[in-house]
């Protein structure tokens, strides 16, 4: 694994898009898990780390003033969590992928936030944030790249909002494409594609998303506690646990789960956010006292 997933800093050439880049690294101490450095450019950064749970977990807010990407801007975020780490990523607001713009001078319509997390020997990342809104008329990429080592755990989760229905705005002009990938070491064991454009009709086939325009995929990567035959019990009893409580929000029509090798995939098929994320954190709490061993403790800022 390399020492570091920064992204190189990348320099607008028209005057008209901003590029946003965020490298943090996080590193274990005599005082427990810290934000150790930082490197910034353009408008995306964090607040000092803090530790609602004690020194052993940092939870981080992820900040862009600007609340939304528009056609030409890049959002590259990155982290490097060394041995022994252990950091929460979260975001005080939805993100937004507001409508491609129209215009010549640009030289694009792509609108692409990037993400790429490096997870050391015994360290854990847990990457919670808000949801994303895909405005009608975006031309939005979203990618996410997770390396681990087969000590490392990695708890993550994405949720997208395809157009505005309240609003009467739904996805019917546009595309949206993320693209999601975790590789143990230099294995991929985890690629996953979701491309909705009109052309493709993914949004209203009933082999797609069927009519619904909220989707969320929720990656557990453990590998050594997910994988080999030594762990089956472990891995059948832990995939029971979370059938279990999704019988017990009456959500087995909208919530999937597959154990895959080293890793749980779970997904979201509906029409609410919020309803999501409130099933979501429902199974995070539950892996997370499976696979790190600690009990879940709500980041502050969602409850503001």
């Amino acid at each position: 694994m390399n020492q570091s997933a920064a992204i190189p800093v990348n320099t607008p050439a028209n005057g008209r898009s901003w590029i946003a880049n965020l490298n943090l690294n996080f590193s274990r101490t005599q005082t427990g898990s810290r934000l150790s450095s930082v490197e910034r450019n353009g408008p995306l950064s964090v607040q000092k780390a803090f530790y609602p749970e004690g020194p052993d977990c940092a939870h981080v807010y992820l900040l862009h003033p600007p609340a939304g990407i528009v056609s030409g801007d890049e959002l590259h975020l990155s982290a490097t969590l060394e041995a022994n780490s252990h950091a929460l990523l979260t975001t005080p607001g939805a993100n937004r992928f507001y409508r491609a713009r129209d215009d010549k001078n640009l030289g694009t319509t792509l609108q692409l936030q990037q993400t790429h997390y490096q997870i050391a020997d015994h360290a854990t990342l847990e990457h919670l944030p808000q949801e994303t809104l895909i405005f009608q008329g975006a031309d939005a990429v979203n990618k996410i790249k997770i390396e681990l080592t087969p000590s490392s755990v990695y708890l993550g989760w994405d949720v997208i909002c395809l157009g505005l229905p309240v609003m009467n705005q739904a996805f019917d002009k546009g595309q949206f494409e993320q693209l999601s990938e975790v590789k143990v070491g230099n294995k991929l064991v985890f690629h996953d594609r979701l491309k909705v454009n009109q052309d493709n009709q993914l949004l209203n086939k009933a082999a797609g998303l069927g009519g619904h325009h909220v989707v969320g995929t929720f990656i557990a990567a453990a590998p050594v506690q997910l994988s080999g035959e030594q762990n089956r019990h472990k891995c059948e009893a832990l995939t029971e646990q979370l059938r279990a409580k999704i019988t017990e929000l009456n959500a087995s029509d909208k919530v999937s789960i597959s154990q895959l090798d080293m890793l749980f995939v779970i997904r979201y098929l509906g029409d609410k956010s919020e309803e999501c994320k409130k099933y979501f954190a429902a199974l995070w709490q539950i892996l997370r006292q499976a696979l790190c061993q600690r009990e879940a403790n709500i980041p502050r800022i969602w409850l503001t």
